[in-house]
C-alpha cells in the first residue's frame, strides 16, 4: 500500500545512504530495529476514509513514520470477510509485534489467530457480549482496544427519526447476514420499535447486490423509513445504500456520519474519528510493552448528531426547528 509518507522515505533513505557511504561504515552506528504492526481489516486499500486518516495521523503524532519509525504489513479483505482467518494467520506468522485489528470481525479473527501476539481493537462493537474479551475493565487475554458499542444508541436513533417525522409507522430495518451483534442489535430495535409504536420489518443482506432486491421488497411493503443495524459492511457499501434510499425519497438514520457525507440524510453514533485517534494510542503503548490484559477497553466519550439539510431539501423532507437544535454538525 502506498502512503503519504514513503515517497519521502525513499528520498531520505537515498540520502542516509549517500552519508554512509561518504563516512565509512565502520563509524554507522548499530542500527535499531523498529517495530512490525500488522493491520487487519474487512474494507479495501486507499484511498482512506477520514477515520483510516484520523487513526494513521495519530499514530504519526506519536512519533510512528512508516518506513521509519514504523513497519506496516496490511492485510485486507476487501468486503470478504471469509478471509479475515487467513489474512490474520498470515500475520501470525510473520511474527508481527502486534496486530491492529480495525474493527470486531477483523479483531475475533485475530484473537482465534494467536493467543500471543496482542491485539489493538480499532473499535468494536459489543467485544464483551461477542466473547472476544471478558470484559471492558479487565479484557483479559492478549486483546484490548476500544469498543464503539454504548447502550441504547439505536433506540436513540429511532427516537430521533421519529420526532423529525411523527408519521412514520412502518419501519425498514437493513441487517447484514454475517454481523456478530446483528441478533443483538436486532433485538434492541424491536424493543424501540416497540415503544414507539413503530412496526419493524427486517430485510437481511449478504452482499452488495442484495441491497437491490431489500429495496424492492420494502417499497412494495410500504415502508415510511429506513435504518440499517450496526455494521461495517453498511459503511463500506455507503454510496450504493445512500443512493437507493434516496432514489425512494425515504427518510433515514444511521450509524456513521460517513454516510451523510456521502449524501445520507441523518447519523447519530460515537464519532468515530475520535475513537480511531484514542485506539492510536493503545497502538503507542502495546509497542512500548504494555500487556493487554493491563488496558482496559474504553468506550466512546463523544457522539456525533449529524443532520444533512442539503440533502432533506432534494428528498422534500422538512426537518423541525427543535431537532436542528440538538445537531452537533449540520450539513447545509
Amino acid at each position: 500500500m502506498r502512503t503519504p509518507n514513503r515517497r519521502q522515505f525513499l528520498q531520505s533513505s537515498l540520502v542516509l545512504a549517500g552519508l554512509g557511504l561518504l563516512s565509512g561504515c565502520a563509524s554507522l552506528p548499530p542500527q535499531r530495529r523498529i517495530p512490525r504492526l500488522g493491520f487487519l481489516s474487512s474494507g479495501t486499500p486507499p484511498p482512506m476514509s477520514a477515520t483510516e486518516l484520523a487513526f494513521f495521523r495519530a499514530l504519526q503524532d506519536l512519533g510512528y513514520i512508516e518506513g521509519q519509525t514504523i513497519q506496516i504489513e496490511y492485510r485486507w479483505a476487501e468486503g470478504h470477510e471469509e478471509r479475515l482467518p487467513a489474512l490474520a494467520a498470515d500475520l501470525v506468522a510473520l511474527n508481527v509485534d502486534a496486530i491492529f485489528a480495525w474493527n470486531l470481525l477483523p479483531g475475533l479473527a485475530a484473537k482465534h489467530a494467536t493467543e500471543s501476539i496482542p491485539v489493538i481493537l480499532g473499535a468494536g462493537n459489543d467485544p464483551v457480549g461477542t466473547g472476544l474479551v471478558a470484559s471492558l475493565a479487565h479484557p483479559g487475554g492478549n486483546v484490548t482496544g476500544l469498543s464503539s458499542f454504548s447502550p441504547n444508541l439505536t433506540t436513540k436513533r429511532l427516537e430521533f427519526l421519529t420526532k423529525a417525522f411523527p408519521r412514520i409507522s412502518r419501519l425498514a430495518v437493513l441487517a447484514y447476514k454475517a454481523g456478530a451483534t446483528t441478533e443483538q442489535d436486532w433485538r434492541e430495535a424491536q424493543a424501540a420499535g416497540q415503544a414507539l409504536g413503530l412496526g419493524l420489518w427486517r430485510y437481511d443482506v449478504a452482499a452488495p447486490e442484495d441491497l437491490d432486491g431489500a429495496f424492492d421488497a420494502l417499497v412494495v411493503n410500504g415502508a415510511d423509513a429506513v435504518i440499517n443495524l450496526s455494521e461495517q459492511f453498511f459503511t463500506r457499501h455507503r454510496q450504493r445504500l445512500v443512493d437507493l434510499v434516496g432514489r425512494q425519497r425515504l427518510p433515514a438514520i444511521y450509524e456513521q456520519r460517513l454516510l451523510v457525507d456521502t449524501g445520507g440524510l441523518m447519523s447519530y453514533g460515537a464519532n468515530f474519528e475520535d475513537v480511531y485517534r484514542r485506539a492510536a494510542g493503545y497502538v503507542d503503548r502495546i509497542l512500548k510493552g504494555a500487556k493487554p490484559a493491563d488496558l482496559p477497553i474504553e468506550q466512546p466519550t463523544a457522539f456525533d448528531f449529524v443532520i444533512n439539510l442539503k440533502t432533506a431539501q432534494a428528498l422534500g423532507l422538512s426537518i423541525p426547528q427543535s431537532i436542528l437544535q440538538q445537531a452537533t454538525e449540520i450539513i447545509q
